[in-house]
């Protein structure tokens, strides 16, 4: 009977943030910052006939948390918006904050609650050495998926290391 052989090894490496990034505009910034300055080198590619930058958005969506309390801080409702961006992201909280006919609904005066706001952005990239492999950031840690390669994570670690969010 014939046996699998390990053909490849893809890695996975986690780095837990030692507190959550400060809101959705810093975290934006991040992004944005990598996708404009490439800080890990990598290429342009072309695969199934499309082309694709070095870095490029694979996913991302953030997500507004509004509590809605009485006169006391007693918290009688809760609403959320997930939006596919930061600016969906604003225009979200913004209506959910602004929004009376809720508050009456819900009894209560409506609140940021910006500690459980999630944000979440995939970034794929290609290596100069030809791998394809991904970045995924979240308001709590960044991870670096299906990379063979030891050199990718110790670029993008060495990176982070002078990002003080990233800490």
């Amino acid at each position: 009977m014939a046996d699998f052989v390990l053909s490849t090894t893809n890695k996975t490496s986690v780095r837990k943030l030692t507190a959550p990034i400060a809101d959705a505009a810093a975290f934006n910034g991040i992004i944005e910052d990598i996708l404009t300055n490439n800080p890990w080198g990598c290429t342009p590619w072309e695969g199934a006939g499309v082309s694709h930058d070095g870095v490029e958005k694979a996913a991302e969506n953030y997500t507004a948390r509004i509590v809605y309390e009485d006169e006391f801080g007693d918290v009688l409702g809760t609403a959320s918006a997930r939006a596919p961006d930061l600016a969906g992201f604003n225009a979200a909280k913004t209506e959910l904050l602004g929004n009376e006919a809720l508050e009456t609904a819900v009894g209560g005066t409506a609140v940021a609650d910006s500690g459980r706001e999630t944000y979440a952005c995939r970034l794929r990239c290609h290596d100069a050495g030809g791998e394809v492999y991904f970045v995924a950031f979240t308001r709590t840690s960044v991870r670096i998926s299906s990379y063979e390669n030891d050199a990718i994570s110790d670029a993008i670690e060495t990176w982070a290391d002078g990002v003080a969010a990233l800490a």
